[in-house]
């Protein structure tokens, strides 16, 4: 079918049932990531048992994206929608959701909704399942429900939604090696990110405290380098030890079956594999891949950055290109990660074939040894089809020709990056680390620093201003990180990750100016959909955050906000239950020693979250 044709029969379709189109409606469409345009009009459009969907005959792809709809029916209304594969000419007068190949680009949808049917326009796969995501979210919340729903109206707002992306990379990132998580888990968190147009996993797999991934010419591997004999208790400083060995791996067989999960929620899996720092569970199973200056190695047991590296000798690049050949069969990206970063130089400075090897290549430093040792690489993998993108200190003494960076110390290394025209992904810490505090740090578990918040998040722009307009267009996306030292479940994964990463899928998605008041009521109605797909988000939206700042020995100035849209935020001093008589937070104050602060926000004079207090 030509491009033409589709955007006629559209029309066609639309003029057949008017739907009314007032100039201005009330908004109360409730999508995350916002599309690009959106315009809401009078009057819905009704599923029920008889409403079909008619897509192309023939386009698999797209069958299987409208399944997705079929699917969250099945299990809250307790019915699914006939699929009528023909040509919709055919059916132009049904009622109906009519499902058009219209030749848009790959992941952009053009969404019509009237009372009389649907039309969801498309450019293939990718764009149909994204439209789809879209008009889950215009269903009542109850859609996400895991069980039949009785009494719920199946009904979708009439609106006109063009979208497509603002990035090509918009990525999540999960750490299996501090802690290991069951693949069950790794799909329900793809789940959560294609529902937010998320569509790269960045899975963090090989690491000095444990090593992830079935690699069948090395058996070692995961017999032994799955496992840490203890695991420290607390911060890695504290000394204390749980005394209980810790392992996990994962089979190349469930590799597969992730991959191709997540292939058809069109997420793409990017595997990483630590080098040359970050080796130490490797080289404990093989001390040959090491320099050779300690009697026994043996895998972490507290977090941190280890001296034990990957030598820079025939026998280590033997070993990593016959790992990589194995991820390879595995991971059909294009993308791998290589990791680069927090490799200590000490055993480099003290091992003889190292410094033999500095002197025979004419290099500077270790650090230069380093991109030399990275540029190898990136030859192998390039020459099997693939590319590499790795942390902000490849750059240290010089980037490989083809890599791609990401940056995570800050924006310094993406600005460098771009400026020598590498594409860059923008992961910045504290701004998109998902493993720091996003409420007041005395009430909540261990984490790494912070606090982030999830408006310090959503507020971020990740193309730096200094970039010109030019150099901006290497920013390729976003990542939001979740590095799991201080979450040894699922639970405290997506305690940590949600709803921060609603911000950060919006910013990689949403082409329009950043709105916060709007994102926050969006987003209220929003956590109704992640409480139905049993998503254990943090609720620190509902709660003040109090916080004291600097002033003189004697005082301290204290700010509240709250993330609740229409919240009145209430507060004491005298240690006192806040309640809808006590003062209303209208600006900074100051407190003495002996007062508490204590907070509570107020919506139509009841309560929305917990009390929070502050001492000096």
């Amino acid at each position: 079918m030509t491009n033409r044709i589709p955007h006629i029969f559209s029309a066609v379709l639309i003029l057949l049932v008017a739907c009314s189109r007032p100039e201005q409606a009330p908004q109360v469409i409730s999508v995350i990531p916002q599309p690009a345009f959106i315009q809401q009009s009078e009057g819905v459009f009704s599923i029920d048992r008889k409403t079909s969907i008619f897509v192309e005959a023939g386009d698999s792809s797209v069958i299987r994206s409208v399944a997705f709809l079929n699917d969250r029916l099945l299990k809250a209304a307790g019915y699914s929608l006939p699929v009528v594969a023909d040509d919709p000419l055919r059916h132009a007068g049904e009622k109906g959701i009519f499902v058009l190949d219209a030749g848009l680009k790959a992941e952009a949808y053009h969404l019509v909704v009237e009372e009389g049917r649907v039309v969801l326009e498309h450019g293939g796969g990718a764009g149909a399942f994204y439209g789809v995501q879209t008009l889950l979210q215009l269903l009542p919340v109850e859609i996400f429900s895991e069980k039949r729903v009785r009494g719920i109206h199946w009904e979708l707002p009439c609106c006109d939604i063009e979208d497509s992306p603002r990035f090509a990379y918009r990525g999540m990132h999960l750490d299996c090696c501090l802690h290991f998580f069951s693949i069950d888990f790794l799909k329900k968190y793809i789940d959560v990110m294609a529902l937010h147009k998320v569509n790269r996993f960045h899975w963090h797999l090989t690491e000095d405290q444990g090593w992830r991934l079935e690699i069948k010419k090395y058996p070692l591997l995961t017999e032994k380098g799955q496992w840490r004999k203890e695991t420290v208790i607390g911060s890695l400083s504290s000394g204390f030890y749980d005394g209980t060995p810790y392992g996990g791996y994962y089979s190349q067989e469930e590799v597969r079956d992730l991959v191709k999960y997540a292939a058809e929620r069109y997420v793409t899996i990017i595997p990483e594999i630590e080098l040359p720092g970050h080796a130490l569970a490797a080289i404990a199973c093989y001390p040959e891949l090491s320099c050779g200056l300690e009697d026994h190695y043996e895998t972490a047991t507290k977090w941190g950055i280890f001296k034990q590296v990957y030598c820079p000798k025939e026998e280590t690049f033997k070993f990593l290109e016959d790992v990589f050949d194995e991820v390879f069969e595995l991971f059909p990206s294009e993308l791998v990660h290589v990791g680069g970063d927090e490799c200590p130089k000490a055993s480099w400075k003290k091992c003889p074939h190292c410094q033999a090897l500095i002197k025979k290549l004419g290099l500077k430093d270790e650090f230069e040894l380093q991109s030399w040792f990275i540029q190898r690489m990136e030859k192998y993998i390039n020459s099997k089809g693939h590319q590499i993108i790795g942390w902000d200190e490849i750059l240290q003494g010089g980037l490989a020709p083809n890599a791609k960076v990401m940056s995570w110390l800050g924006e310094e290394g993406g600005i460098k990056a771009a400026q020598q025209h590498h594409e860059v992904v923008m992961a910045p810490y504290p701004k998109y680390y998902l493993d720091y505090w996003q409420a007041d740090p005395d009430s909540e578990p261990l984490a790494m620093g912070g606090p982030t918040t999830l408006r310090t998040m959503y507020e971020y722009n990740p193309v730096p201003e200094v970039l010109s307009a030019e150099e901006s267009k290497y920013i390729i996306g976003v990542e939001g990180c979740v590095w799991t030292e201080y979450m040894p479940t699922p639970a405290r994964v997506e305690y940590m990750a949600w709803p921060r990463m609603c911000a950060i899928a919006e910013s990689g998605w949403t082409k329009a100016g950043k709105d916060w008041g709007a994102f926050t009521r969006r987003l209220e109605t929003h956590l109704g959909r992640l409480d139905r797909m049993d998503v254990g988000y943090c609720k620190a939206f509902y709660d003040p955050f109090i916080e004291l700042h600097k002033d003189t020995q004697y005082s301290k100035i204290a700010t509240i906000s709250v993330d609740a849209p229409d919240a009145e935020i209430h507060y004491t001093l005298d240690g006192s239950t806040p309640t809808v008589q006590s003062p209303i937070y209208t600006g900074p104050f100051v407190v003495n020693r002996q007062q508490r602060v204590s907070a509570v926000a107020i919506r139509n004079g009841k309560t929305i979250g917990n009390i929070r207090y502050k001492d000096f």
